[in-house]
């Protein structure tokens, strides 16, 4: 038999507990790094950019850096995932839900779509992976998900009194995004596809999209702005909203564990709201607030896990 001394279980000891730390910092960057690319949506359609231009910046840098390696793997069988998973994997999570998801933000505060896109993500999630993964549905999380359309609802409520029509489509609009992101996820689970080989396969799929955006003229509108606000779009769009976010949360399902890393997409709202404050000085009304916090007890209350009999 083998034995383990002291100073052993202390040497293990630390390298579990350096792995949660290493494994809850890279969840928690991961949100803020989703965060600043909703708040950086904000600022770029402030400046003069289209949602056209952001999305531009969301996908081109990262497809040019990945395009080497996707080809490597394969371009007819677009790596292993298919032109027809891949296709439609870019429209659900890819420059499709970019675009309208920038979009929403011409017609709705930062505080909105910071909070219904992430709300509506979970409660699709919770409701496609029911129908099609097989996973029970258990009471905590059926009732965090009608907690969380309580706490939209009141979200909604602004737009309709504050707002107007306009304001109820543009919380539309984040609704939609929110269930085609929860579909994307889905798919991902049920094809038994990665998240980084299906972000960089849909980087590369996206610089198709180049060609017409030239041609219709993008590129002109795109340097109206300046330099400097196109160098800060392609930071926070093309590196933190979309490889950066990617890599840290996926290294933090590794080290944590999917359960305990489910609770970091959570934080992004708060994150949203926060950072836009104090970045863009947009403050959250009451009825922000209020649903946000809802929304996060919903949250808390959707990631019930099932006791184990033996507990």
């Amino acid at each position: 038999m083998y034995s383990v001394d002291g100073s052993g279980v202390r040497r293990l000891l630390g390298v579990r507990l350096s792995s949660i730390a290493i494994g809850i910092t890279c969840g928690v960057v991961a949100s803020l790094c989703w965060a600043a690319g909703f708040v950086g949506v904000r600022h770029g359609l402030n400046a003069g950019l289209a949602p056209a231009d952001l999305t531009i910046h969301r996908y081109l840098w990262s497809g040019l850096v990945f395009a080497p390696f996707v080809v490597r793997r394969g371009i007819r069988d677009l790596s292993g995932i298919g032109w027809g998973h891949g296709l439609l994997l870019a429209l659900l999570g890819g420059p499709g839900l970019a675009f309208i998801s920038y979009s929403g933000f011409l017609l709705v505060p930062l505080g909105h779509g910071g909070v219904i896109q992430p709300a509506c993500s979970t409660l699709g999630g919770l409701l496609l992976a029911t129908l099609f993964l097989g996973e029970r549905l258990m009471p905590a999380r059926a009732i965090g998900a009608l907690v969380i359309v309580f706490g939209l609802v009141v979200i909604g409520a602004e737009a309709m009194v504050a707002i107007g029509v306009h304001g109820v489509a543009g919380d539309l609009v984040f609704v939609l995004t929110g269930l085609m992101f929860a579909s994307f996820a889905t798919l991902l689970r049920l094809w038994g596809i990665a998240a980084t080989p299906a972000v960089m396969v849909i980087s590369v799929l996206a610089l198709f999209t180049v060609p017409a955006y030239w041609v219709l003229g993008g590129f002109d509108h795109m340097i109206v702005p300046g330099w400097r606000e196109n160098l800060l779009q392609a930071v926070l769009q093309g590196v933190l909203a979309g490889p950066a976010a990617i890599f840290l949360f996926t290294r933090s399902v590794y080290l944590l564990g999917a359960g305990r890393a489910a609770v970091f997409p959570s934080l992004v709202p708060p994150f949203v709201l926060l950072m836009g404050w104090l970045g863009l000085g947009e403050t959250p009304t009451v009825l922000q607030l209020i649903g946000l916090t809802i929304v996060l007890f919903g949250f808390w209350l959707a990631q019930s896990k099932p006791k184990s009999p033996l507990s």
